[in-house]
């Protein structure tokens, strides 16, 4: 369908919406204030798009109840009640109320508005199409091709390990909703959003101006298409429409370039749009194709002159993919032969490309003059702690480091351990001693990695004082070994435990 079968969107009129989140603040219409009137339960339930629990905790007729209807529960409220919380005039003339019923007596909202908490505490307001506030399989109503989608999963990700240090400029790319972009809107000068989808930048106004954040400069057209020559960015986001489908049914999933292009140009074309030191995010899905090993395919991707971190979080077997998409469009509530059909067409898809699964993850990459830039790919699917956006920018710090440091400048250096970091030896019970030594993070990426006990010693006793080589020296007497034997072989383990954040390098 095309966009005019969609309602008509709200006016980006800013004193519109500045009286409109003044009342909507005024009735505790946040993030906070609805766990409090909703609880728990029927509030993690809104988030799946299930709205029975909420319909019974607003029953009553307190302001707050009377905006949970109108905006998150989408039903006609009369307009006496509305009268009282909002501006009802201004709202309906600028067009997010209309009215209903044969005698105009009620009112309703022309779009989703949901209360967002911002990271540092801000109320924030994410404007969606009705009945679009989740995103994610299996979130949505709506499933018109121009739909604008909300808050889902793949959107909180992606702020949460996004690089957040002042900046000059950032780019959201695919901004739907706006999300990206309000946050950017916090720490960057000046925030360009560009979305294929005119529609979807209208609702990135309405989001921006409802929560009080600057105006952002907003393009329409494909990935890099708005972006003129000369522009360039210290901050790329992305959530772009990854999904690797046969063709582009759904404008918010399917990229509409065959198997995994569209997530490989934008990874491509990132590069030469960064500044020296900027970093460029993004969330994406890949193939796992026969003969072929997934790292080296994703490598491929990464821009000349860009060090970067490919993480993959997931992989799904084809048929496990195709089963997710076919229920996030709810086709598996339609016609069984149609169902089966499109079902077919995807594995028909993958059997031409001989694709086997699909990887989901994170791409990060980072502008550097190195010499050698630096791309690890690793697969870690274990729980993470949210936000990592510190997280990130340490880990490319780290390899600044470790690239300046040759082993001899290593064994000179001072370290120290990360905080939060415990010990666990593993072995038979009586065992003199341990059959393996693993440390482990509690924060962040929250890894696991198995040490010798030279190594579980030398990160015990890193407290920046000694350098290390002098800790290697005690060590060795202690142990009994050799200590130039013993220098020769340990800075790869330094190297690895400065790599993966276990120790950080101690200022002087």
């Amino acid at each position: 369908m095309s966009n005019a079968t969609l309602s008509p969107l709200p006016s980006a009129d800013h004193e519109v919406a500045a009286r409109l989140r003044e009342a909507l603040l005024a009735a505790s219409f946040t993030a906070d204030g609805l766990l409090d009137l909703l609880g728990a339960p029927a509030y993690a339930a809104l988030a799946r798009s299930e709205t029975v629990p909420a319909l019974r905790a607003t029953r009553g007729d307190t302001p707050l109840e009377t905006l949970v209807r109108l905006f998150l529960l989408q039903q006609p409220v009369p307009h006496a009640r509305v009268e009282g919380v909002l501006p009802v005039h201004a709202c309906v003339a600028g067009g997010w109320l209309t009215r209903v019923g044969d005698a105009g007596g009620d009112l309703a909202a022309t779009v989703d508005v949901r209360p967002y908490g911002g990271p540092d505490g801000e109320d924030w307001f994410i404007v969606s199409d009705l009945g679009c506030a989740v995103g994610g399989a299996g979130g949505i109503g709506n499933r018109d091709e121009g739909v604008v989608l909300g808050v889902g999963g793949a959107s909180t990700t992606l702020a949460g390990i996004t690089v957040r240090t002042p900046v000059a400029s950032a780019l959201d790319l695919g901004t739907g909703s706006g999300i990206q972009a309000l946050h950017a809107s916090r720490h960057a000068t000046r925030v360009t959003a560009t979305d294929l989808n005119p529609r979807a930048l209208q609702i990135t106004a309405l989001t921006l101006a409802l929560s009080g954040a600057p105006a952002a400069d907003l393009r329409e057209g494909s990935l890099f298409a708005p972006v003129r020559d000369d522009e360039s960015y210290d901050l790329i986001v992305s959530n772009p429409p990854f999904v690797i489908s046969p063709g582009a049914r759904l404008t918010y999933r399917d990229g509409g370039m065959g198997g995994d292009d569209l997530c490989r140009s934008l990874v491509q074309g990132a590069g030469e749009r960064l500044n020296e030191g900027g970093f460029a995010q993004f969330l994406a899905n890949w193939q796992h194709v026969e003969g072929e090993d997934w790292q080296d395919r994703i490598r491929s991707w990464v821009p000349r002159g860009c060090d970067a971190w490919i993480v993959q979080r997931e992989v799904q077997d084809v048929t496990q993919y195709a089963e997710l998409w076919l229920r996030d469009a709810g086709d598996h509530r339609g016609d069984p032969a149609e169902y089966q059909a499109r079902y077919d067409a995807w594995l028909d898809e993958f059997e031409a490309r001989k694709v086997k699964a699909v990887g989901f993850g994170w791409i990060t990459l980072r502008r550097t003059s190195a010499a050698e830039p630096v791309i690890t790919a690793e697969e870690w699917p274990h729980p993470v702690e949210q936000p990592l956006g510190d997280t990130v920018r340490a880990h490319f710090e780290r390899l600044d480091y470790l690239r300046a440091h040759d082993d001899a400048a290593l064994l000179a250096g001072h370290f120290r351990l990360a905080g939060e970091i415990v010990q666990e030896q593993v072995g038979l019970p009586g065992a003199e001693d341990p059959e393996h030594v693993v440390l482990r993070q509690n924060r962040g990426m929250r890894r696991a990695t198995k040490v010798d006990t030279v190594g579980a010693g030398f990160a015990g006793v890193c407290d920046g004082t000694l350098s290390a080589g002098r800790i290697l020296d005690a060590i060795a007497q202690l142990v009994g070994e050799d200590p130039v034997l013993l220098r020769d072989r340990t800075p790869a383990q330094i190297r690895l435990l400065v790599e993966q954040g276990f120790l950080e390098p101690a200022p002087r």
